[in-house]
């Protein structure tokens, strides 16, 4: 079994819980605030390990109370936090999250994420059969570094270009399976899409945005299940309809589960299905870290059918 190394941000999720989101310039009265360990990279990271693989963090910590608490609690998680530096020059990244009727508005200080560099993904000891994850909430030319490491080593490259960003075509050619929602697929293929769109639509701007014939897009839709271009082949996982309570790290979920699987050695067709019933595990629960699920919850969901 390989292993899955992340390179991304590590976030202090503070969460305000409202009945409803206010308008620009409006005040609304919350219920609570909550505090959860975040970024898209710690998430990846911890739904990876939940799962069973072997996963490794590389990323950045402030020298803070947050960066502390978050430590321990990915230290527990059982994530290799071997690469993870503490630096006094920014305090840890956080995110402001508000929650009402369970969709969710974020705001991103990336702080210590900013400075995740070249150097810091450069000595990552990555293997043939291990699989390489990022997102953009640490700086591109620093993914690219680490992409470039990874296919040097015949590591599987996994991008997740979210919060969607403007994305250079050299490092798109580096990622073997890109996964994004219909929003950021819309986003970096010029397209408007929407979540009324048909699979035919969707799949025609995936082919379009292919850097490599043997690329996968994979598109993430929500209740509506997944969409992937296999390189010339389309698959389609069903949605799994639940009650959901918080959404905010149900894209994360997806991405390290498929991790996972990869590392594993399961085919993408399951890996993608295995995914899809972790997320819909998660959105069921509050907080991004702490909702990632284990794979005898996964198991359980996919048993029932």
């Amino acid at each position: 079994m390989g292993r899955v190394f992340v390179a991304g941000s590590i976030n202090m999720d503070v969460v305000a819980t409202a009945d409803r989101h206010p308008r620009i310039g409006e005040t609304v009265a919350g219920r609570q605030v909550l505090y959860f360990p975040g970024g898209k990279g710690a998430n990846q990271a911890v739904a990876a390990s939940r799962l069973g693989a072997g996963t490794t963090l590389i990323g950045r910590l402030g020298k803070d109370a947050f960066g502390a608490e978050l430590r321990q609690f990915l230290g527990d998680q059982g994530i290799d936090l071997g690469y993870v530096q503490d630096t006094a020059e920014a305090h840890t990244g956080t995110a402001i999250i508000t929650v009402a009727k369970s969709d969710n508005t974020i705001v991103v200080i990336p702080g210590a994420n900013g400075l995740v560099g070249a150097d810091d993904v450069g000595i990552v000891p990555m293997l043939k059969g291990d699989v390489a994850v990022s997102q953009f909430e640490i700086p591109l030319p620093t993914i690219a570094a680490f992409f470039r490491r990874a296919r040097e080593a015949g590591a599987v490259t996994v991008l997740n270009p979210a919060p969607a960003q403007a994305m250079p075509g050299e490092l798109l050619a580096l990622v073997d399976i890109l996964v994004l929602n219909e929003t950021e697929l819309g986003f970096l293929g010029g397209a408007e899409l929407t979540d009324a769109d048909e699979a035919a639509t969707i799949i025609a701007v995936a082919r379009e945005l292919q850097a490599r014939a043997d690329q996968t897009i994979c598109v993430t839709l929500g209740k509506r299940g997944v969409l992937a271009l296999a390189g010339g082949e389309e698959l389609v996982v069903p949605g799994r309809p639940v009650k959901a309570v918080d959404t905010t790290g149900a894209g994360d979920c997806f991405v390290g589960a498929l991790a996972a699987q990869l590392a594993d050695g399961v085919p993408l067709r399951a890996a993608l299905a295995f995914a899809n019933a972790a997320a819909s595990i998660s959105v069921q629960r509050m907080g991004a870290g702490p909702s990632m699920p284990t794979a005898a919850e996964v198991a359980t969901v996919l048993g029932a059918g």
